[in-house]
């Protein structure tokens, strides 16, 4: 089931090291329904069910990385922890069981808790496979043109419809 909830619109802009997107980051606070079996698995198949797949169940690293090739989202499942996006002067959200994030590629972002301290089911639009980028020299200019290349995904993996804010 999902929860009507506001979304938060995070903009991550280059700053040289980190490319980031002109897409924002999206933030559904207490999107999701939980429940008490098989977490884990309920986010990974409603994810699924909107093209959203390749999923991995896990916590969220404690360094900065991004991914060029596609977007991710990030459903939580159990506990919480401090994320950062963009570098070390970028926003930081709290992400709490329930919550949904959309990453746009080329939107860097850490964990600044423990890495299990949160359970998260990751996914990329129809099953994408992911590359890891951690904003090392020479990462760049092939990464921009990775990112410049990645397709709008045809479906919000929390809804199956269209991502209004990544529309135009």
């Amino acid at each position: 089931m999902i929860n009507q909830t506001e979304t938060q619109e995070l903009h991550i802009d280059d700053d040289g090291v980190f490319p980031g997107n002109r897409l924002p980051a999206l933030l559904y606070k207490g999107a999701l329904d939980i429940p008490f079996l098989f977490p884990a698995t309920h986010v990974s198949k409603l994810f699924a069910a909107n093209g959203w797949s390749n999923s991995w169940d896990a916590g969220i690293f404690t360094y900065h990385h991004y991914h060029s090739v596609t977007h991710e989202v990030l459903g939580i499942y159990s506990g919480k922890a401090r994320i950062q996006l963009g570098n070390d002067a970028g926003p930081v959200i709290l992400l709490e069981k329930g919550d949904v994030l959309i990453i746009p590629a080329g939107v860097v972002h850490k964990n600044l808790d423990e890495e299990n301290d949160v359970g998260v089911v990751g996914a990329y639009p129809d099953g994408k496979d992911y590359d890891m980028n951690y904003g090392k020299p020479g990462e760049r200019p092939g990464t921009d043109k990775n990112i410049a290349a990645v397709p709008l995904p045809k479906t919000d993996p929390r809804t199956g419809e269209v991502i209004k804010q990544w529309k135009n």
